[in-house]
């Protein structure tokens, strides 16, 4: 179950989870729209918070007649990887940890998820021939631009990058093996979201709660 408030930014993380979660086997991948922030959310809100995504989650699960095998809410930092990323991941992963009767990752994406997307620069002109991504763009620290989305929109032309065509790169990355080789450049959030899909358990049925 992948729950976020745009889909265009799920759609992105999806294709993240299809290469890297191990063992995924039959499982479905299920969008739910959630409009529950949580970055910002501390003690019993977060909890609170959290146990409202969990419930659609359940619901959403309860409906197609299968397990609830894992969790990813993914959210946008709109800021970098510093040390308040660390306190807000470590926040809300340890609520997730808590709650969660699966596996659950955090997918907080530091700017925002098209920064995740500058990390595979050949997959843009997979999507547009036209589209190339910048040597300033490239090979860098990602979690460290600000505003990536509105750099894309202002670099790629012909036609102009849209939020729409960021999920377009993702598959690209994926189909090319560009997930697979690794990212040109780095971006903690990404890294550290990719470690945590490695964590989970197999994919054979929702894992025992964590206490």
């Amino acid at each position: 179950m992948l729950a976020g408030e745009d889909s265009n930014d799920c759609r992105i993380v999806a294709e993240v989870i299809k290469r890297h979660h191990p063992n995924l086997g039959n499982a479905r991948l299920v969008e739910i729209s959630d409009k529950t922030r949580l970055k910002m959310a501390t003690g019993p809100d977060l909890t609170a918070r959290v146990r409202t995504i969990i419930g659609k989650a359940k619901g959403r699960a309860l409906r197609a007649n299968g397990p609830l095998v894992g969790l990813v809410i993914h959210e946008d930092l709109d800021g970098y990887t510093d040390t308040e990323y660390t306190r807000i991941r470590a926040n809300v992963t340890g609520a997730l940890s808590r709650e969660s009767p699966c596996n659950s990752a955090l997918s907080l994406a530091a700017w925002e998820s098209e920064a995740w997307l500058l990390l595979f620069p050949e997959a843009f002109p997979a999507v547009r021939p036209n589209w190339k991504v910048p040597a300033q763009l490239r090979g860098r620290d990602t979690g460290n631009f600000k505003g990536p989305k509105e750099e894309l929109k202002r670099r790629l032309v012909s036609p102009a990058f849209r939020e729409s065509d960021g999920p377009k790169v993702a598959e690209q990355a994926r189909s090319l093996g560009l997930l697979a080789s690794g990212p040109t450049g780095t971006n903690r959030s990404y890294t550290d979201f990719v470690h945590e899909l490695g964590q989970w358990s197999a994919a054979s049925g929702p894992s025992p709660r964590r206490r």
